[in-house]
């Protein structure tokens, strides 16, 4: 229990100390006139107000991955306690503040555009489709575990099928309509259903008669029960828990609605820390519940590896019927409050690089029809295979938009070490994490080729960075640019 605290602690005081040397670094400007006023649409640049603006972010980028991805991660020992604590801190939380407070400068610009701007012509094309793609996955991904949860709480006869048709028709309407109208008037609602549900677990777990048996004593090697390394796999298990590229893909959304950049902050880092802290508490509530790593991996071997069958039981058996109910359903408006607004980013980063006007409703339409039915093509496919393909996406896309990041703190003359870092070492596990896993998710290299040409190509790109940095100081290298 000790160690819980320190970790929430750590997470805590790291929003206030370390948040605030980020910010400083960044050079936050609040007399800086934000997009929401300079382009405002009412559709999708709107002012709005900043705990609206905190919930919607909060709820963008909590979808699955801070629920299932720390049971999921919890299953590799205690290390995963200490990658959820600092993986927030000083990569997760400082991609999400950059890549948001870019975006406010660029205009609100979609993350291909930010990215492409940064690290040249051709990653932005592979970036548009990177992301795109992206976008379309978690949409897909976050239709089919929901509607599991919504159908396990009705009667027989509103079954799966049911519930994801209802969510689906959920999310054309999110996309389509202004963003301070549904999204704006539900999240609320749902966002008091998962701070319920945090808070619920959270008091059960501290005062109720329950052990966290961290492990710790017995050193950080993996307790996974299929002998998985932890680098890369929990890294890549964890994701949103710690790191995620799709933050940055739901950054833009609320850099169109802030009043002012001085709530840069608060927004985008504290919602990650807030993420953090709800990653924290589900890991150590799911060692608490079973009763160590052994017992919560006989759990999950019988239950066929859904960690939706521990969220389910752990919420009725800690929290009674009623509040069980309603921490399901913040746990349901998690991944479908990351659904909605994944595909409302698809439908901007199209508009952005086809520069389609969408102020018109019409307009939305004719860019979203290709995306809604890519994403009811997509959801036919296995869960299980969606869900790697996910989370290896998932971070790949947050290795370019942390070099991206560094690249612009480099050229502004800024402290870029505070990306360079997490840049290098999240190149390190995705590249690793492809290579090793089993075919046919990867290409199922021996372990240590896989890490060596993982590490061996983030030292390369930081060579790589280096010179270009070079170049930029000697002016050999000039920007047509700038914001």
């Amino acid at each position: 229990m000790t160690s819980f605290f320190i970790a929430l602690g750590i997470l805590l005081g790291g929003y206030f100390i370390y948040g605030v040397v980020v910010e400083k670094i960044f050079g936050i400007d609040p007399k800086r006139q934000t997009p929401a006023y300079t382009h405002r649409d009412n559709v999708d640049f709107v002012p709005m107000a900043t705990w609206k603006v905190f919930l919607i972010q909060f709820l963008n980028i909590a979808g699955l991955g801070p629920i299932f991805g720390a049971i999921m991660g919890i299953m590799f020992g205690p290390a995963a306690f200490i990658w959820i604590t600092l993986g927030t801190l000083f990569a997760g939380a400082v991609h999400d503040f950059i890549s948001g407070a870019i975006s406010i400068r660029a205009n609100g610009a979609s993350l291909p555009e930010i990215v492409g701007n940064e690290l040249g012509t051709n990653i932005k094309q592979v970036m548009r489709v990177f992301s795109l793609v992206l976008m379309v996955l978690v949409g897909a991904v976050f239709v089919s575990q929901p509607a599991d949860l919504i159908a396990g709480m009705t009667p027989d006869y509103l079954d799966r099928t049911f519930w994801v048709v209802v969510i689906f028709v959920y999310y054309m309407l999110a996309t389509m309509l202004p963003i301070d109208k549904l999204i704006g008037n539900l999240y609320p609602i749902f966002g008091f259903a998962l701070l319920f549900m945090a808070m619920g677990i959270f008091v059960v777990l501290v005062f109720g008669d329950f052990t966290i048996a961290d492990g710790f004593s017995k050193g950080l090697s993996s307790r996974h029960p299929n002998d998985l390394p932890i680098f890369p796999m929990m890294f890549v298990s964890i994701a949103c828990g710690a790191i995620s590229g799709f933050h940055a893909t739901q950054s833009p959304l609320m850099a169109r609605c802030l009043k002012n950049e001085k709530l840069a902050r608060p927004v985008f880092y504290g919602a990650m820390v807030a993420e953090g802290i709800v990653a924290l508490i589900w890991a150590a509530a799911a060692i608490a519940f079973t009763g160590g790593y052994d017992q919560l991996a006989d759990y999950m071997a019988a239950h066929g590896g859904n960690a939706g069958a521990l969220v389910n039981d752990l919420s009725i058996g800690w929290l009674g019927t009623f509040g069980g109910i309603l921490a399901l359903l913040g746990v349901v408006a998690a991944p479908i409050t990351s659904g909605d607004t994944a595909l409302r980013s698809a439908r901007l980063i199209a508009a952005d690089f086809l520069h389609y006007d969408q102020s018109k409703t019409a307009k939305r339409l004719i860019i979203s029809i290709p995306i809604f039915v890519a994403t009811f093509l997509i959801m036919m496919m296995d869960f299980d295979v969606l869900w790697r393909y996910f989370a290896w996406c998932n971070q790949t896309l947050a290795v370019f938009t942390l070099w991206a990041a560094t690249v612009y703190l480099a050229r502004k003359n800024k402290i870029y070490v505070i990306t360079l870092i997490p840049a290098m070492f999240m190149t390190a596990v995705s590249a690793s994490y492809i290579l090793f896993e089993a075919r046919p998710k990867g290409f199922g290299l021996p372990y240590d080729i896989a890490v060596g040409v993982g590490v061996a190509l983030a030292i390369l790109l930081c060579i790589l960075f280096f010179n270009y940095k070079k170049r930029i100081s000697s002016g050999k290298l000039r920007r047509d640019f700038d914001y």
